[in-house]
């Protein structure tokens, strides 16, 4: 069967079951601080309290699920939304507009009546909802299993699909990571038809297609991110695989908890082919973000992530919503050894961890993270921690108020590490607003030193980024 007609086949029997499936009204990723906005809105006069620093000069974007409709909320799942980019334009210490888009994919275009996006189209799906980032000049969005990354402009409108500035027709990652020495993006791309393989893929520092590495692997897992050494990849992979039992379920997310993949951590050299892959054994647990990695002396590598105990076990819409263990950990991968050592850092309930990329894949001590509890009466957090000395520090939001993601941004390009800000959107459940938050890396707990009043409520969603200008 040819890979056309095989995804025209998948979509084809995953739209057939779901129309036949029962309705089910209620579902946690459609309502409150999930439920999605109706419109794109842009507003040029925002409310600022206390004083935006000056150095930030650029564009704060976030992306997440916002479905334009939904068929059956009973079988939605939080991945599979609609995206929508939420961004926010600073210059010279001022908040010079907010604005929301979709992004551009035809099932999107088509429900707005606007003409389709130029460009290539690739995989099973159609939905950009999971990054937001800067490369080569350009705003992209991304997402995995597939698809090609979307190229937005400077005010969030779809520009085309397409790898980057490649022609070369391969899905990429929703988590690639830069080399700060060579300026290239690395990841590890899967297939949701390609149970068999999965590829180490770089993109050079001027967008065009460098280098594609295949990685042999059983049941097609789900790969969500990675890290790099200076050295080295990072491969997770790990007991979330292809569900064949779901997609004819009707489900819109494929991807199952499954007991009989083994969990496995590789080492790929970041200039080596298949052949030189290390694998290390770990225990079975689920990993969407590690933090930040870095080689040792020995070979091995240390990286830090967060763990969830297991993943989309019992929950066909989302992750887990019960209290099931979730820890921000230190991995030592040891050539001396056949399996990982796992160290707790903290226990709390977490997850998007972040830090300084400058360092991305070199020594760091500053990394941070955002409570991941669904009672959204309670008060939610953001951690720093000092990995140096253990030292943790919070900064609590207040009962009802939300964060996400906390982006680092640094004062100057050659600042010292943690000496700049940690950005985010922050929803007020008890409002129904969003505000940017911009607080002192270096005194977390402290007061915001600035707060932008949104317009809008920003629905929770994935990932964002600073792009500084030029943009």
């Amino acid at each position: 069967m040819s890979r056309n007609l095989a995804e025209r086949t998948v979509g084809w029997i995953s739209r057939w079951v779901r129309q036949r499936q029962p309705y089910q009204a209620s579902n946690i990723y459609l309502e409150g601080p999930f439920a999605p906005v109706l419109d794109e809105v842009t507003e040029t006069r925002l409310r600022v309290t206390g004083d935006l620093p000056r150095e930030l000069n650029g564009l704060y974007a976030r992306i997440g699920p916002n479905p334009i409709h939904v068929d059956n909320p009973g079988l939605y799942h939080w991945f599979a939304g609609d995206g929508m980019v939420h961004g926010l334009r600073l210059a010279d210490g001022e908040a010079l507009w907010y604005r929301n888009r979709w992004v551009g994919t035809d099932s999107v275009r088509r429900a707005q009546g606007r003409p389709l996006a130029p460009g290539p189209r690739r995989g099973v799906a159609d939905t950009v909802n999971t990054n937001v980032f800067g490369h080569a000049g350009r705003v992209w969005a991304s997402v995995e299993a597939g698809m090609l990354p979307v190229q937005l402009d400077g005010e969030l409108e779809t520009v085309r699909h397409g790898l980057f500035d490649s022609d070369v027709l391969r899905g990429f990652t929703a988590h690639p990571h830069r080399d700060p020495d060579t300026g290239s993006l690395h990841a590890i791309c899967y297939d949701a038809l390609d149970q068999r393989r999965v590829q180490h893929v770089e993109i050079d520092a001027a967008g065009q297609f460098a280098r594609l590495v295949d990685i042999p692997v059983s049941h097609g897992p789900m790969i969500h991110d990675c890290a790099i050494t200076r050295s080295q990849i990072v491969v997770l992979d790990l007991p979330v695989t292809f569900s064949l039992n779901r997609v004819l379920r009707g489900n819109s997310m494929p991807y199952a908890w499954n007991d009989r993949h083994p969990a496995r951590v590789g080492l790929l050299p970041l200039k080596g082919e298949a052949r030189d892959m290390r694998w290390f054994n770990v225990e079975p647990c689920y990993v969407f973000h590690p933090c930040n990695a870095q080689d040792t002396a020995d070979g091995g590598v240390l990286l830090d992530v967060v763990v969830h105990h297991r993943m989309f076990d019992r929950s066909r819409v989302g992750p887990e919503t019960d209290n099931q263990k979730i820890t921000f950990e230190r991995w030592t991968i040891s050539p001396h050894r056949s399996d990982v050592v796992r160290e707790v850092l903290h226990d709390g309930r977490q997850e998007f961890p972040r830090f300084d990329e400058r360092l991305t894949g070199r020594p760091y001590r500053h990394a941070y993270t955002v409570g991941f509890d669904f009672d959204f009466s309670l008060a939610q957090q953001l951690n720093a921690y000092d990995l140096a000395t253990g030292k943790h520090a919070v900064h609590r939001f207040g009962l009802g108020r939300i964060p996400s993601e906390a982006v680092f941004v640094p004062r100057t390009p050659d600042a010292a590490e943690n000496d700049g800000w940690l950005v985010c959107y922050v929803t007020d459940m008890n409002t129904g607003t969003t505000d940017f938050v911009v607080l002192n890396a270096a005194d977390v707990a402290g007061p915001p030193q600035a707060v932008v009043h949104l317009p809008a409520r920003v629905p929770l969603g994935f990932h964002g980024n600073w792009i500084p200008d030029p943009v």
